[in-house]
């Protein structure tokens, strides 16, 4: 009786789909191997596991990169741009350096450098822009002030309750101790030597 066809489906259980892979990697390298020296054939395998470890195969003495070269000269496709050109690395070389020039000359007079040789028409402009950028600063400096005391005035609204009360307390607090002061402004004796007889205590009344 011959063996039942095993479905294929994704294995749910973590660890036995990981030994399930283990086991499987190993035979398809084998295959692969055993394929590429058999059949003289030139293989290039990539398999990266669901945890992203990275399995590989390249038929001896070719390296990865040759075989991918070779498979995108066949298809048509070119995974990074050629650029072989020099004369065009040159020309683009130096646009960069042009406009690196014009930035940093830029930054030169925003920080009034290299005045002397400007006319009069670009100081104009560049007064221009360096007002709009004050403008700017100065806006957002009120915005965040404004956000400050927004904050603060909320704070205070959430925590009204607990201030008031901290407030009375330290009211009844400050009352405490100012009649406290006038009973010994009264009662010179409180604090002191006591009174020995009523006749004592009497000459202290007022």
């Amino acid at each position: 009786m011959g063996r039942g066809k095993i479905e294929i489906r994704r294995i749910e259980n973590s660890t036995t789909r990981q030994v399930t892979f283990s086991k499987r990697r190993s035979g398809l390298l084998k295959k692969t191997h055993e394929l590429s020296v058999l059949c003289d054939a030139q293989i290039g395998l990539i398999v990266f596991s669901s945890t992203g470890k990275l399995s590989q195969y390249c038929t001896h003495p070719f390296r990865m990169e040759e075989i991918i070269e070779r498979q995108q000269k066949v298809t048509g496709t070119t995974r990074i741009p050629d650029h072989d050109n020099g004369e065009e690395l040159c020309n683009e070389l130096v646009v960069l350096r042009k406009e690196t020039d014009r930035l940093q000359q830029s930054i030169r007079r925003y920080t009034g450098e290299e005045l002397s040789l400007i006319a009069y028409e670009d100081l104009h402009g560049l007064e221009q822009q360096l007002q709009l950028s004050l403008d700017k600063v100065r806006a957002r400096k009120v915005r965040i002030l404004e956000e400050e005391n927004s904050n603060m005035y909320q704070w205070v609204q959430e925590h009204r309750a607990e201030i008031e009360y901290h407030q009375q307390v330290a009211v009844d607090e400050a009352k405490v101790r100012v009649d406290n002061h006038q009973i010994l402004e009264h009662f010179p004796f409180f604090g002191g030597e006591q009174p020995n007889s009523v006749l004592q205590l009497a000459t202290h009344h007022p």
